[in-house]
């Protein structure tokens, strides 16, 4: 099963009030594993960036002007998408961007499958903390390289956390399959072949095999 875990960072909360996109990350996980294969891409948004904005994520305008806007990156995050269900945190809010931006592309608007887990955290721990800070410390997964919010960073973390929060990996139970395969195979490695020992049947043996033989009703070997 191929999944996209994805994250974005933005100028605002409302893109209906003129707020853009700037960051947008993506993780490639096939059956809950991440593969190694990530977008990370930064727009230019045309617009000013409020200062409660950067102080979450720390982009300036400077740093983004001149970046290519999302319209020319769209086919790139497109490929990337393909039809693979996309895992985000507070999912609305990083679809509505992502629609947003796709329509004043030019583009139809997202029809793949989504999966919030922050909705999926709410369900598993009701009434405990479930941003990803929280879900991090809860599973004793490192923030030390997290000083701000980035789309990257965010995205590696919460694909650790979704691996959690569906049950987590169990690599002593490979393991112990593939020692027990390893295991077997030494042991008929290690086994002598037997010499098939000889046996000359009795006369009661061939009387009582010839008797059994009699009540057969139309054996194979006679057609």
């Amino acid at each position: 099963m191929r999944e996209i875990v994805l994250d974005t960072e933005t100028t605002g909360f409302e893109p209906s009030e003129g707020h853009r996109m700037v960051e947008l990350a993506c993780v490639e996980l096939i059956n809950l594993m991440p593969t190694g294969r990530e977008l990370h891409l930064y727009f230019d948004p045309e617009r000013d960036m409020p200062a409660e904005a950067e102080a979450v994520h720390g982009l300036t305008r400077e740093f983004l002007t001149g970046k290519p806007k999302f319209p020319d990156q769209v086919e790139i995050f497109l490929e990337f998408m393909q039809d693979s269900r996309l895992v985000a945190h507070n999912a609305d809010f990083d679809v509505r961007f992502l629609n947003a931006e796709l329509v004043l592309a030019g583009r139809p608007k997202l029809t793949c499958a989504v999966q919030d887990t922050l909705r999926l955290a709410r369900t598993k721990f009701p009434g405990s903390p479930a941003s990803l800070d929280a879900l991090c410390r809860r599973f004793g997964i490192d923030l030390s390289e997290r000083s701000k919010h980035g789309a990257l960073i965010d995205t590696k973390l919460l694909a650790r956390v979704y691996l959690e929060l569906m049950g987590g990996l169990q690599p002593g139970l490979v393991l112990a399959v593939d020692n027990s395969a390893a295991n077997a195979a030494a042991v008929i490695a290690r086994r002598e072949p037997r010499v098939a020992r000889p046996h000359h049947a009795t006369a009661e043996e061939l009387a009582a095999h010839q008797a059994m033989v009699a009540t057969l009703k139309e054996p194979v070997w006679l057609h």
